[in-house]
């Protein structure tokens, strides 16, 4: 499928995904602000049901309480007896005081024993012990004022409601015991009266004492509640105790409640007013569910005509998708051919290769052979493993993942220098011309890739001649990199090396295939393929190009590419490469190599050489090593690769510690190395012989040694 075809489904289907997202999102942040607003609503008619429910209370008991002070004057100075011959007129008058007051039941004097003297009810009153009634109990111990009790049910022969007793202490004139004055408060007067204020629906109001009993409930409840002073109720009166607000599930019934409660001046009572949260998720549902209604309609049927269109659109591409198919199939053979091509040719190469090894260490094996044959097959063997070292570094081009070393080097005199050595390495028959300007012409590309492109080059143009013709090497400055390039413009333009022969030329339709690896016009021992592929390779990572004009019968012209500078960098080490071999022993040598085999070989190499060598496994080890003596090293070699952390950021490790040890890295191929560098590290490339082991060595153990030298002379 085509991109526009895939970006015009995939837009349908974040559409469609939008018809849904959108209006769920905003209905979220709707229904988000709905619940809020309603919460913040019933907060407000909680609170002011409250205020009018705390009004009422305070007036009724504020009644009571002058009441009881009415009947304690009336009976001020007067001893029981007194009282008792009294009676008859007492009790008129506290009738005719219960009769103007809805709230209270009866009103009582009770002398010290807990007997009545005087009710409002009957007279004479019956002789029936009070004593062990709350409000007459706690009054016998010492002046508290106004005491509120718990609710009762009346004593026989009293029938009647329910009630609770609001008493005062009666004292003799010496302070002492002399009775109690009580009002029997009637909970069902508190009860009419919520129901007429709290008609919302999920309306609660409460009269309750500081205690937790449960003196009048709306809606009504028919059995006595307690709330537990550790329960959550219990607890948020003590954090707060005048006033607060708290959900809580009622042990009056069971049901969760959002409410508020206020305590009433100097009684200790609270006034309680709530809502049942299921009426608040009511209400909420009530203001959302227009929401519903009309929204969930209208997306559906927005949704319907995107994916109808989506169907439809699918539709149109589905044709496209199957002319495709052929032609996917037809790219998948090819890329099974050219990857067959690939490990067919890498196979073929690495196992002639490993037979002239095999070979040759078959025949070292034998006791009698003779010194020059024996020094031969070594000889065989090393000129064996270097040409694999080539293979494997010519594949790594191709795929783009060699370890490169830039540095700014002038193109033009290269080209100039090659262009002699050409000579010798294509034969006489061949005219090499060089056409280089004047001014240099400054690339920043790893010297040595560049050389082995040249030269790739330049083979590949004399067997396309057969060995007779015209070379022509041209430099030239560009400001912009053919059409077919994927990187992006070099802001200082780019140096183009072009080489151009008059061989048999490429057909057109070869010309894709050219820098694929293994792939080959000549006969089976005339080349590996892999010559282009390492040009290729190498221009993509260098941040280039190279491009290819060619005609049958006239020759082609291979055009390499390269990111170009305007100034010289500093080289990254002060010392050339071919410094000379350590010759001299007393090193200590810290090696880091996870492969036993070739950290042994190291350590041997280097003990030859008179080193000191220590040799761990990973760099957490390696760490340990600089921990306990960080002055007994000179210098640490480390592999790139290995489990856990990499011998890069083992160097980082290093250096963050503050050890100015040289360190030199070993790779035979680091994805890191490939795309970042070695980061300022000396390099080693695997596989290393013993005698460029020994030079790197030396050459970073030299860098060391001066850099110290340039610090004493400052």
């Amino acid at each position: 499928m085509q991109p526009a075809q895939r970006n015009s489904l995939r837009l349908l289907k974040w559409m469609m995904a939008a018809s849904l997202a959108l209006p769920l999102a905003l209905f979220v942040f709707a229904s988000t602000m709905s619940w809020f607003s309603t919460n913040e609503t019933a907060d407000r008619e909680i609170e002011r049901t409250l205020d009018v429910a705390h009004e009422h209370a305070l007036k009724v008991f504020e009644t009571i309480d002058h009441s009881l002070s009415e009947i304690a004057e009336i009976i001020r100075g007067a001893s029981d007896a007194n009282i008792s011959a009294r009676e008859l007129p007492l009790h008129q008058r506290l009738k005719q005081l219960v009769g103007t007051l809805p709230q209270v039941k009866s009103v009582w004097v009770f002398d010290a024993t807990g007997h009545a003297l005087v009710n409002s009810l009957v007279a004479p009153a019956p002789s029936i012990d009070f004593s062990d009634r709350d409000y007459f109990r706690i009054h016998a111990g010492g002046d508290i004022g106004t005491y509120i009790g718990e609710v009762l049910t009346p004593r026989p022969p009293y029938q009647g409601a329910r009630f609770f007793g609001v008493g005062r202490r009666r004292s003799n004139k010496d302070g002492s015991f002399a009775g109690v004055i009580q009002a029997s408060v009637l909970p069902e007067y508190f009860e009419n009266f919520y129901a007429r204020i709290g008609r919302e629906p999920g309306s609660f109001l409460a009269l309750i004492r500081t205690d937790g009993a449960l003196l009048a409930h709306f809606p009504p409840v028919d059995h006595d509640v307690r709330f537990d002073p550790g329960g959550a109720l219990g607890q948020q009166l003590v954090a707060h105790p005048l006033a607060g607000t708290m959900t809580i599930v009622s042990p009056a019934d069971g049901v969760e409640r959002r409410m508020r409660y206020q305590r009433l001046a100097e009684y200790p009572v609270y006034v309680s007013a709530g809502l049942d949260t299921s009426a608040i998720r009511a209400r909420w549902i009530s203001n959302i569910a227009p929401h519903l209604i009309f929204g969930a309609p209208a997306t559906a049927l927005l949704f319907g005509l995107l994916a109808l269109a989506f169907r439809r659109t699918q539709r149109l591409h589905e044709e496209a998708d199957r002319r495709e198919e052929a032609e996917e199939a037809l790219r998948h053979s090819q890329r099974l051919e050219a990857l067959g091509q690939l490990t067919g040719g890498v196979a073929h190469d690495f196992n002639n290769l490993l037979t002239v090894i095999r070979a040759s260490v078959d025949m070292l094996r034998r006791q009698d052979l003779p010194e020059p044959r024996r020094l031969r097959y070594i000889e065989a063997i090393s000129d064996t493993v270097g040409r694999a070292a080539k293979l494997t570094g010519q594949l790594l081009a191709f795929a783009r993942r060699q370890s490169l070393q830039p540095e700014v080097f002038d193109a033009c005199a290269n080209v100039r220098t090659l262009s002699e050595m050409l000579a010798t390495l294509i034969g006489s028959r061949v005219e090499i011309t060089a056409q280089v300007p004047d001014e240099p012409c400054l690339i920043n590309a790893d010297a040595g890739q560049f050389e082995t492109a040249m030269i790739n080059m330049a083979v590949n143009a004399r067997d396309a001649m057969d060995g007779v013709g015209r070379l022509t090497i041209t430099v030239r400055r560009v400001d912009r990199l053919p059409a077919t390039s994927t990187h992006a413009p070099s802001p200082h333009g780019h140096v183009a090396v072009s080489v151009t022969d008059t061989g048999v030329g490429i057909p057109q339709e070869l010309l894709g295939r050219i820098f694929e690896p293994f792939y080959t016009t000549k006969e089976v021992g005339q080349g590996t393929g892999l010559g282009l592929s390492q040009v290729f390779g190498f221009a993509r990572q260098s941040g280039g190009e190279v491009d290819v004009v060619s005609e049958v019968g006239k020759g082609s012209t291979f055009t390499l590419y390269l990111p170009r500078v305007t100034a010289v960098r500093s080289a990254e080490s002060p010392l050339a490469d071919d410094a000379p071999s350590v010759g001299r022993g007393g090193a200590s040598v810290l090696i880091v190599e996870d492969n036993a085999e070739v950290g042994q070989f190291a350590a041997d190499t280097l003990t030859q050489l008179g080193c000191t060598c220590v040799l761990v496994d990973n760099a957490t080890h390696a760490l340990e090593e600089l921990v306990i003596a960080p002055t007994r090293f000179d210098l640490v070699f480390t592999d790139v690769v290995m489990p856990g952390m990499s011998g890069i950021e083992l160097a980082q490790e290093i250096r963050k510690g503050g050890l100015d040890l040289p360190i030199v890295l070993a790779s035979g191929y680091s994805q890191v190395l490939s795309q970042q560098g070695s980061h300022g590290f000396e390099l080693l490339q695997k596989p290393y012989s013993a005698e460029q082991l020994a030079r790197v060595l030396h050459k970073a153990m030299r860098a060391r040694r001066l850099k110290r030298d340039q610090a004493t002379a400052e």
